[in-house]
């Protein structure tokens, strides 16, 4: 049985241990435990988890901030919000921030564990049901790692793949330099950055047959993929 890594942030010492303890007794789980929002946003870039369970009031950087910055990375991974609010207006506030279910304080351990599960099925069936994007007149599978329009197929490289996958789900927005070269590259330093600037101008090549998309260098922070209107 494949392990579902489990980023957990909690910085109440006694109910984290109590939390870790349960979801590693579950086989199919695998938990790294943060006791504050910026060991939690670290620990994200350095082993991407499989689902994020956190605490709203976290030190250093709180739950909702953390997700924001973490949707900023990754798109894709589910978000879930342990919280002792019970107003309408936080929980509102938690999926605006990125977070796809929440529990409220106090909770039974086997309601998180069915609950986490449902979330990770849910998420894993959605990955697999998507299986292109469609922008302008083009269609990309990250899987197939292929680029087509109408009359042509590009097989685009893991890294170019991997970049253009960013823009599109980033698409008419500011993608950060900074986050595309710690998540692809894994070091934000002058090679790496260099390095992206190339993959950047082969994308913009492939994308060159649709005069409605662009990829636009938004200097000194980042890069922006924009469709056009017309």
């Amino acid at each position: 049985m494949a392990q579902q890594k489990i980023l957990f942030a909690e910085d109440e010492a006694i109910l984290g241990k109590l939390v870790k303890e349960a979801l590693d007794r579950e086989p199919d789980f695998k938990v790294q435990w943060a006791k504050t929002g910026q060991e939690a946003l670290q620990y994200f870039q350095d082993t991407p988890p499989d689902i994020c369970l956190f605490d709203v009031m976290l030190p250093k950087i709180d739950g909702f901030t953390l997700a924001k910055k973490i949707r900023l990375i990754n798109a894709d991974v589910p978000i879930f919000f342990l919280t002792a609010r019970s107003d309408t207006a936080d929980v509102l506030k938690g999926f605006s921030s990125g977070g796809n279910d929440y529990l409220k304080k106090p909770f039974s351990i086997e309601e998180l564990v069915i609950r986490l599960r449902e979330l990770l099925r849910r998420n894993n069936k959605a990955n697999t049901l998507q299986e292109s994007y469609e922008f302008g007149t083009y269609w990309f599978s990250p899987a197939t790692q292929t680029l087509r329009n109408e009359k042509e197929v590009f097989q685009l490289s893991g890294k170019e793949a991997e970049l253009l996958k960013l823009l599109v789900l980033h698409k008419n927005n500011l993608l950060e330099r900074k986050t595309v070269l710690m998540q692809l590259w894994g070091d934000d330093n002058f090679f790496n950055a260099r390095n992206m600037d190339v993959y950047i101008g082969r994308l913009r090549k492939y994308l060159i047959h649709d005069t409605h998309l662009s990829i636009v260098n938004i200097r000194g922070y980042g890069y922006k993929l924009i469709e056009q209107v017309s």
